[in-house]
């Protein structure tokens, strides 16, 4: 047997896995020995806990104490340790502290609750408010009123059924009449309707199937990761993915307790930063998962000028209302508040409740006399002003929730004595108050605000304000598009300064669009006009046209995607009329507008007219080329550990998910130039991962001439250089390179990726990419 060969403790890369069923532990070992010679240093798995039967993703965690049976069980997560430390690699496993799945046949834990109340050892596990609802957990599964439904649930010893759903019963119910045997128990089931305002316990978002875990409680905490922590210490695994640690009561504290159980093995959060906003520099993790850096990559490809002459092009052909896609900040400020009074009202019930009860017993007189309308209405006056997505006590909440914030908030109240209700909720945000109503307000502002920025800005201003949909990408602002050259050198000096080994991506599980699809799409920055004459000429006014947001977003769609069967497009369309909400919905369906999209996305996308979209593309090609390759370069040279998602080592087009959680074959079909360029990048940094490291440099270098803006380049501790195109139609048009030059190091330095060329002092760009609109250089010597 091939002796084992430790992986590094500090990943050079990671390669992102998604386990299913159909892609178990075992595949993923078939797949090691490809993986290892592509460069990467560690596997970098979704979930590994057993989760609900079936489940595509691994997030609907039901039992943290088993490795999950479906992909192989423990066996075969150790057995494909094994198999990747022979090769020299390790394993980095997705994690899920916040929420667990609502399957009570599944889930052990939650089953107890249920069927023993607030008294099972068990009750402590979930966010749960038992002074609501008459003591019952509300559990909104059923398909309409229970009154319309009472022949559908029947007792089966000591269980209750209703469809697929089992239930326990509480002990020695079993015999009443149905009626009152429901009213005995510790849950009610109910129209799932009701999930809005009635529900009583925290969920993941507004996702109801997924209940809120107090992993702030040490209890928890120790039973939830138990698992985890046993295959960290016995080498199984070596660092940790923590997803959306946001959504949790106290972040701080529950990171501080990871550290110091793993014994600090490099960690990175799945924390969504806005611009310009720090992570919590107290939070002993190696730093985010990379939207950050996706946001700042993704920028230097889209021409900030040729977006604002998209964004009114988009105003004329589809009339959006101001606040209903027309204007991105009005879009998220109208979506906020219908999040807050639908999704999310029951969330806010709650928030309002806590909030009467700090103040109505508070010993600080000012807090006094607020009504709970007046405190339910600064909360969502500030909740909507909110720009990040939650304030943490480790950093300055009032940079956050600011003074500029409440002064546009008290204009709701008409009286101005009760619009005092925004300064006494914004001073309990702030930490005024004590007691254990207080520290529960501050934490559950928190978790409502990473919610509601979840729900308003991701699942539906991200589709409903489309002028440019590469744009709209988790961590992303449409609102201001394109990251200049000094801006993104900016950024990774920041980033090699304060977080040298945090993660960084550009395609992910939860991206809208994989980073090849948002490289086309930004191309049409550099051609507005272009794209509006394609669009008049496949758009006539005869043609059944749904809405025009629908229409210009289905015809992007298309063009970044490339080729594609029209069951894939139609399936992202839906989801995106469902998302942005603003003639159908998840919960509101209208058949006749659903019928008019897909009838629209066939005739049109996916029929003749788009044959003329893909000849732009085809046209445009060479400049999709440049951003796709650009993006890949960028990505795996820049400040950090870049995480490679499943298939994007070569060309990768995939929408939104569950389109981009296929199955893809490993190794690719076709690697072709992104394959090249990435495996060369990728075992660079696995040859030398002192250049990349914590203790590496970043320096931006000096690019001269008439086309200087179009050249990024950046050394790495003196050894290594990175070049990229950007924005390559916009230099096309211009005249080419010309005489532009880059100032290299001092050295010869040779082309990685085209062997016997070398460079030296001021190299011509026009020859530096004769070959490919990118270079990655290594000093020789």
């Amino acid at each position: 047997m091939t002796p084992e060969r430790p992986a590094p403790v500090v990943p050079t890369a990671t390669y992102r896995l998604q386990l299913q069923p159909g892609f178990p532990f075992a595949a993923a070992a078939a797949a090691v020995p490809y993986l290892a010679s592509l460069g990467v240093s560690h596997l970098h798995l979704s979930p590994v806990l057993e989760a609900v039967p079936g489940s595509l993703h691994g997030y609907d965690v039901v039992d943290h104490a088993r490795v999950r049976e479906e992909l192989g069980g423990e066996e075969g997560l150790r057995a494909l340790a094994r198999t990747a430390r022979e090769h020299g690699l390790g394993l980095v496993a997705d994690i899920v502290p916040n929420h667990m799945a609502v399957v009570p046949r599944h889930n052990r834990a939650l089953w107890e609750v249920l069927r023993e109340g607030p008294k099972s050892p068990y009750a402590r596990w979930f966010d749960i408010d038992w002074e609501t609802q008459g003591g019952q957990v509300l559990l909104p599964v059923l398909g309409g009123p229970l009154g319309d439904l009472m022949d559908e649930l029947r007792v089966d010893g000591e269980v209750l059924r209703y469809h697929d759903h089992v239930f326990p019963l509480r002990e020695g119910t079993e015999d009443l009449p149905l009626p009152q045997l429901l009213d005995a128990q510790w849950y009610r089931p109910v129209w799932w309707r009701l999930a809005r305002t009635e529900l009583n316990y925290r969920r993941f978002f507004s996702i109801s199937e997924l209940i809120g875990v107090r992993v702030e409680d040490p209890e928890v905490f120790e039973a939830t990761h138990a698992k985890i922590f046993q295959l960290l210490h016995e080498g199984v695994l070596d660092g940790l993915r923590v997803d959306h640690p946001d959504g949790l009561a106290d972040p701080d504290t529950y990171l501080a307790r990871l550290y110091e159980a793993s014994g600090g093995r490099w960690t990175v959060v799945e924390k969504i930063l806005a611009d310009g906003e720090p992570l919590p520099d107290s939070w002993p993790v190696a730093g985010t998962t990379g939207y950050d850096a996706l946001r700042h990559v993704d920028g230097l490809f889209t021409d900030p000028a040729g977006a604002g002459e998209l964004l009114e092009l988009y105003r004329h052909f589809a009339a959006p209302q101001t606040d209903r896609g027309g204007d991105w900040a009005a879009t998220v400020r109208r979506a906020a508040y219908a999040v807050l009074s639908h999704e999310l009202a029951a969330e806010v019930d709650r928030l309002t409740r806590t909030a009467t009860r700090v103040c109505a017993t508070s010993p600080d007189p000012a807090l006094r006399d607020r009504a709970p309308w007046a405190l339910r209405t600064a909360l969502e006056e500030l909740l909507v002003r909110m720009e990040v997505y939650r304030p943490y006590t480790s950093g300055d909440p009032a940079a956050v929730v600011t003074e500029e914030a409440a002064e546009e908030a008290r204009l709701a109240f008409v009286v101005p004595e009760e619009a005092g209700a925004v300064d006494v909720v914004r001073a309990l945000v702030l930490g005024q108050g004590t007691g254990p109503a207080a520290v529960e307000f501050r934490s559950r502002f928190a978790q409502t605000a990473s919610a509601l920025r979840a729900k308003s800005v991701e699942d539906t201003a991200f589709y409903r304000y489309v002028p440019l949909l590469s744009a709209n990408e988790v961590g992303g602002d449409p609102g201001r598009q394109g990251v200049s050259p000094a801006g993104f050198h900016a950024y990774c000096a920041r980033v090699q300064r304060d977080w040298p080994v945090t993660g960084t991506v550009v395609s992910t599980h939860d991206t809208k669009r994989s980073a090849d699809v948002r490289a086309a799409l930004a191309v049409l920055s550099e051609c507005p006009e272009r794209w509006a004459e394609v669009l008049e000429q496949v758009t006539r006014a005869e043609e059944a046209v749904p809405d025009g947001q629908t229409a210009w977003a289905a015809w992007q769609t298309v063009f970044g995607l490339g080729p594609a069967s029209p069951e894939r497009v139609q399936e992202a369309l839906l989801k995106h009329v469902r998302e942005a909400g603003l003639y159908t919905s998840w919960t509101e369906q209208e058949p006749p507008y659903e019928e008019a999209v897909a009838a629209f996305v066939a005739a049109g996308p996916c029929g003749p007219p788009g044959e003329r979209v893909a000849a732009l593309r085809a046209a445009l090609e060479p400049h999709v080329r440049a951003n796709m390759l650009g993006t890949a370069l960028v990505h795996l040279t820049m400040p950090g550990v870049p995480d490679v998602y499943q298939g994007t080592e070569s060309e990768y087009r995939a929408l939104v998910d569950p389109d981009n959680r296929r199955p893809v074959p490993l190794p690719p079909e076709d690697s072709g130039d992104k394959g090249e360029v990435t495996a060369a990048a990728l075992r660079l940094r696995r040859r030398r991962p002192e250049v990349f490291g914590e203790s590496a440099t970043y320096e931006p270098l000096a690019v001269e001439g008439p086309a200087a803006d179009h050249c990024l380049a950046f050394a790495r501790s003196g050894e290594v250089v990175t070049a990229v195109t950007r924005l390559s139609l916009r230099l096309a048009e211009a005249g080419g390179w010309r005489e532009t030059r880059l100032a290299l190091p001092p050295g010869r330095w040779a082309d990685v990726l085209e062997r016997g060329r070398e460079f030296t002092g001021h190299a011509r760009v026009e020859e530096l990419f004769a070959r490919r609109p990118v270079a990655l250089l290594e000093r020789t010597g």
